[in-house]
């Protein structure tokens, strides 16, 4: 069975040390990537420098608690999982954890092996299989977090880039046209020249073979394994 787990990066936020530590060493090694911040200031910091996949944090901190940070990732990231521990069970704070757009609230103690279980459970509901479509090359396209990856990592795409490389990926078998470009990325005239240099520009991130020129009629993404 694939290994869920051993594809996301995850961003743990506790104050008290000891926890932090204790959980850290018990699960980090299921990761792919795994980071900690000792508040929600430093962890909100990390989350922009940082791409994560789940945000796991403690409820109660100094500076900013879980349910702002919480509110913070979701308007940077909806897609990003957001995890919060605490020791209160009140009907307040559930549903300030609901209106912050949390995604599961469990009441402290945490047991490693029950909050790997939860994650995995969560990780595949949310970032199916279903929802990744392999190009080839290495490379993937997550539909339901449109980001282009190449062998587990994440190339960082404008907008634009992002429109333009979800139209392909879901048509891979077929060309888009020069007039399909500008409906479905600029939603207005462009020219072919402006779209040469906006394809030149992804070809720079990715490969320069990643996007293949149909000779006058358009556009297709290169999927040879």
């Amino acid at each position: 069975m694939e290994n869920v787990l051993k594809k996301l990066s995850v961003l743990y936020v506790e104050d008290e040390t000891d926890i932090r530590k204790s959980l850290t060493n018990a699960v980090q090694s299921e990761f792919k990537a795994f980071l900690t911040a000792g508040d929600g200031d430093e962890g909100i910091k990390k989350f922009k420098k940082y791409k994560f996949d789940i945000v796991i944090t403690d409820l109660l901190m100094p500076v900013k608690d879980g349910l702002s940070l919480a509110r913070e990732i979701k308007a940077m990231s909806k897609n990003t999982l957001v995890i919060v521990l605490s020791a209160f069970s009140e009907k307040d704070k559930l549903l300030g954890a609901i209106d912050a757009g949390v995604d599961k609230y469990l009441i402290k103690p945490i047991y490693p092996d029950e909050l790997l279980l939860m994650i995995e459970e969560l990780a595949r509901q949310k970032f199916s299989s279903g929802n990744v479509i392999e190009i080839g090359g290495g490379y993937e396209f997550d539909k339901n977090r449109r980001v282009l990856i190449k062998e587990g990592k994440t190339i960082t795409l404008t907008k634009k880039e992002i429109v333009f490389i979800s139209f392909l990926a879901e048509h891979l078998d077929f060309f888009a046209s020069h007039e399909e470009i500008k409906r479905h990325v600029w939603n207005q005239k462009s020219s072919n020249a402006a779209i040469r240099t906006f394809i030149k520009r992804i070809r720079e991130k990715t490969d320069k073979d990643f996007i293949k020129n149909v000779p006058s009629l358009g556009y297709k993404i290169f999927t040879k394994q």
